[in-house]
């Protein structure tokens, strides 16, 4: 029984420190985002900190080492890729309303097809005046991207700082961290969030990995079917690949859009699909299995669930970390299953 009751004062205590983080977090986002990106970024970069220090170089200088190679990289990748990302994004924003125009031309030929049949004209008035709502908020959702985008740059700034001190006094965190747990059972949580560490470490890593072969093989796939706008669609499509079994739907749909709109033709969308079916093979039976040394095994549903869930309450760093979330809920279950926590509990 007073395992039950410290279980169950435990569990509200849990519950009122989420609720609390969550307002704490939602008030100050652009700060809370900014400290999220600087964590997974140094959580990216601790293994190659950690390797330069078996080399017998000190962990400050490791740092170093890694900042300047970065450096060297993004400065070369910068000049690779940023202006050909620009420039198609510049070419693609004057395009929308020709597209636009395009899509209603066509919706106006499939309504001619089926204008006998209510139910297509329904979904095509529907359809049209979806258009036509997106076109019209156009300039509101421009103005907002602007507002963002010095956010953004403040965090790019702010990022590199935070990651340093976050590398610098990785040992020192967990140390200070490890001090606040009780010493009976401070070796099973310390063993527990090794694994868990261990878990999400490895996902974020190879998700990185995966995300960069994806958006790579989407692109040269895309320039070589003659598709409007390769790279912008080959790096959507390797962030879609975040997404657990739906991101291959929802990477593919720009695509066919450019491609039915340029070439108005059945076979361009076979050819499309063909392609991401076959990158999207190769990642999930190639990739994937090199990349991830330790597969975490969650539940189809519970992922969707997740990402859906976390993606409506914090956005863009809900659908990034839905499934490291998931994975740490695993470990936690599995653990409760092994009765770690009851010994816990035992030992007070």
């Amino acid at each position: 029984m007073p395992y039950q009751t410290n279980a169950a004062g435990r569990t509200v205590v849990v519950v009122l420190l989420g609720a609390t983080v969550y307002a704490i977090g939602h008030a100050l986002r652009h700060t809370t985002s900014c400290f999220l990106l600087s964590f997974v970024i140094a959580y990216l970069l601790d293994p190659l900190v950690a390797y330069l220090e078996g080399k017998k170089l000190s962990r400050t200088h490791s740092i170093i080492v890694v900042y300047v190679a970065l450096t060297v990289v993004s400065f070369f990748a910068t000049a690779v890729l940023v202006p050909l990302v620009t420039s198609q994004w510049q070419a693609m924003i004057p395009s929308l309303p020709m597209y636009v125009k395009k899509a209603k031309a066509l919706g106006l030929e499939i309504q001619g097809r089926f204008y006998g049949a209510e139910e297509w004209r329904w979904l095509y008035d529907q359809a049209m005046d979806n258009v036509d709502q997106v076109v019209s908020q156009m300039g509101t959702l421009a103005y907002s991207a602007a507002a963002s985008v010095v956010f953004n740059i403040f965090n790019v700034v702010l990022a590199p700082i935070l990651v340093f001190f976050m590398l610098h006094y990785k040992e020192k965190i967990k140390e200070t961290a490890a001090g606040f747990l009780p010493a009976k059972q401070r070796s099973a949580v310390i063993h527990l969030g090794n694994e868990i560490n261990e878990s999400i470490g490895g996902y974020l890593r190879g998700q990185v990995i995966v995300s960069a072969i994806v958006a790579i093989l989407s692109s040269a796939a895309l320039m070589a079917l003659d598709v409007d706008y390769p790279i912008f669609n080959g790096i959507f499509a390797g962030v879609a690949s975040v997404l657990p079994f739906i991101g291959v739907i929802i990477a593919t749909i720009p695509p066919l859009f450019f491609a039915y709109l340029k070439f108005q033709s059945a076979l361009a969308l076979v050819k499309v699909v063909v392609c991401f079916a076959v990158i999207y093979f190769l990642e999930g039976y190639l990739v994937k299995p090199l990349v991830f040394r330790r597969s975490m095994d969650l539940n189809p549903l519970l992922t969707i669930i997740m990402v859906m869930a976390l993606g409506e309450l914090f956005g863009f760093w809900g659908i990034i970390l839905a499934i490291p979330v998931a994975a740490a809920l695993k470990l936690l279950s599995e653990a409760w299953k092994r009765g770690d926590f009851k010994a816990m509990g035992s030992e007070q």
